[in-house]
């Protein structure tokens, strides 16, 4: 690996969830102090399992040695708790000073995940910047790096004004921003920093299909653009050539390999390495030195690698005969990147569809047409994409000609670039959504991307149509808002798609967290691409299948409605391969209720 053999003195590590960025930031800082360097090893992630991983509680404030592997430190930042000192340093000193209902949108504004983000950046920027924290470490490891709209979002001069404290114009996640006056220098040192190839590295972190290095095109873009150049591609989770004659992994390898030979132009030019599959999680020292080993020395599989029992979970069918039995409504499928959300959603509306029912499919997905080759041939199906690009020009537009009309030149400018953040495109989509949710009343609208509970909460606190209309209703009328649909179960099903798998599990649990906060529960949950589900004989694939089992248990536990989709041979595109997803399978589930 050239990035291990010719290392920066800082080495970022960026992805998707659950692609193995974790993993991939261990083993290297194992490797570099095996070689006799002095390492620190820092996490931002919000779902940081260092001190699963290591064995030892990992300290927030001070670095904590790593026992057996000498010169190795690490730290953990709490995105969360650093957020929430932020919010707090920004919304304390007007708490008891403006109205209740004026703080709390402040709040609002400030509990998404740009705040979260840009809390993160806020401290690890310290470290960058502070040469007593660092300066006597010889590489300065981070588990997850910045995205390329926090790098943005800390360029646009709005964030250095006090606009947001007084705007009550339109919808922005750039308020944390509002109160960092103070910081701009060591921000703009640490930009400055990132975009050195000469001390840093940034390792773009991919599982080896298309969805996944897609991603990894699109932020190697965003981080290029502002002048951070020196990135290497790690494709992680690679299945290696062992022989098998499992079908399963024959058809897995076969998706892998093509994927692979289709990369973007962007990322084939970049240095690439490919680390195989491995049977077990990386837990453990031995284990995270094996990762990037060329003679690892605990290869050998699980003992419990072939003691699995079948698995007893509703399909994804018993949820769509729950979901039949309404006769219409909206059901909204949400989730984080890579899970497979757009594959559910379409899965659904065909077997919906199938069954003779009219059924509206909408996504904001750019490569929705990949798995939805279906849009001018199933019958009862109508297909539509939402534009968010061309949402958001109009949404902007909108505000701009309303909000903006009686500002001087100067407003309207501030205006602008404060309409230019990640929510506003968010809140725009959304307002498209609600357009199409009226012919739920009649039909099947199936959502792809729904929106989040902070961009919801967010409409709420800037004055949103549900707020306004209650607020000026006559006594005894009777009304039904946007939002009451949406947090209206026999109106709204939600459904949160998740992998059996870490990252994504804990990822799937925040986003529930978040959807409570706006008074949504969602109804479900899809646990989709088991191996667990899809019972491979593959000895390395039935290790996998083994290492899922926790994950699935832990989403039964907090979950009462959740369905299985297995892993499967052939990607599920076209018509027919979706209604493979939604086929019942007799007698290996239970009922769902």
């Amino acid at each position: 690996m050239r990035f291990l053999k010719q290392p920066t003195r800082l080495l970022f590590f960026t992805g998707k969830g659950g692609v193995g960025k974790t993993s991939l930031a261990c083993a290297t800082a194992i490797t570099l102090a095996d070689e006799g360097r002095k390492v620190l090893l820092v996490s931002t992630d919000p779902a940081s399992n260092l001190g699963q991983v290591f064995g030892v509680t990992i300290g927030e404030h001070e670095p904590t040695p790593i026992p057996g592997v000498t010169g190795l430190f690490a730290l953990n930042i709490n995105p969360e708790a650093a957020a929430q000192a932020y919010r707090d340093r920004i919304v304390g000193p007007v708490r008891d000073v403006l109205p209740a209902e004026t703080v709390k949108g402040m709040e609002e504004q400030l509990s998404g995940a740009c705040t979260t983000e840009i809390a993160a950046f806020d401290e690890f920027t310290g470290l960058l910047t502070d040469g007593v924290a660092t300066g006597n470490y010889d590489h300065v490891i981070f588990d997850t790096a910045p995205t390329g709209h926090t790098l943005r979002l800390l360029q646009l001069p709005t964030a250095w004004s006090n606009f947001l404290e007084t705007n009550e114009s339109g919808a922005s996640c750039l308020g944390p921003l509002s109160g960092l006056e103070k910081q701009r220098q060591q921000y703009a040192h640490a930009v400055a920093e990132l975009a050195n190839a000469d001390t840093t590295t940034v390792v773009l972190v991919s599982r080896p299909q298309k969805a996944s290095l897609a991603e990894a095109d699109r932020t190697s873009h965003e981080l290029a653009t502002l002048g951070i150049v020196n990135q290497h591609l790690v494709i992680n989770g690679v299945m290696p050539e062992n022989g098998s004659d499992d079908p399963l992994a024959n058809a897995l390898r076969g998706r892998e390999e093509a994927a692979m030979s289709e990369l973007p132009k962007s990322l084939a030019a970049l240095p690439t390495v490919r680390v195989p599959l491995q049977p077990r999680n990386m837990v453990g020292i031995a284990a995270l030195r094996d990762l990037l080993s060329d003679s690892p020395e605990s290869s050998s599989l699980p003992e419990n690698a072939a003691s699995l029992g079948p698995l007893s979970l509703p399909t994804l069918s018993e949820l769509i005969d729950v979901i039949e039995a309404d006769g219409h409504g909206l059901v909204m499928v949400l989730g984080k990147g890579g899970v497979g959300k757009t594959t559910v959603a379409a899965a659904v509306a065909v077997a919906l569809a199938a069954r003779g029912h009219a059924v509206h499919l909408t996504t904001t997905d750019p490569a929705a047409h990949l798995s939805m080759t279906v849009e001018s041939s199933f019958p009862n199906l109508t297909v539509s994409r939402i534009d968010p690009q061309v949402e958001r020009d109009r949404y902007r537009q909108h505000v701009i000609e309303t909000k903006g009309q009686n500002l001087d030149e100067a407003g309207r400018k501030l205006l602008e670039e404060d309409l230019r953040s990640p929510c506003t495109e968010e809140i725009a989509v959304f307002q498209a959504f609600s357009r199409i949710m009226r012919e739920s009343r009649e039909k099947f609208v199936v959502v792809d991307t729904a929106p989040t509970g902070h961009t919801l909460l967010l409409l709420d606190a800037t004055g949103s149509y549900h707020r306004d209309v209650v607020r000026h209703l006559k006594p005894g009328t009777q009304v039904v808002t946007p939002m009451m649909r949406l947090q209206d179960p026999s109106q709204t099903k939600m459904l949160i798609v998740t992998l059996p798998e870490t990252t994504p599990v804990s990822e799937a649990e925040s986003l529930q967290n978040d959807l409570r906060r706006a008074g949504i529960d969602p109804w479900a949950w899809v646990i989709n691409s088991s191996l667990a589900a899809a019972s491979p004989s593959d000895p390395l694939l039935v290790a996998r299948a083994s290492e899922e089992r926790q994950h699935i248990k832990r989403v039964q536990e907090h979950v009462a409605r959740v369905a299985i989709i297995p892993w499967l041979a052939h990607e599920p595109v076209g018509g027919e391969r979706l209604l493979e997803l939604a086929r019942p399978k007799a007698g290996t589930c239970d009922s769902v209720h």
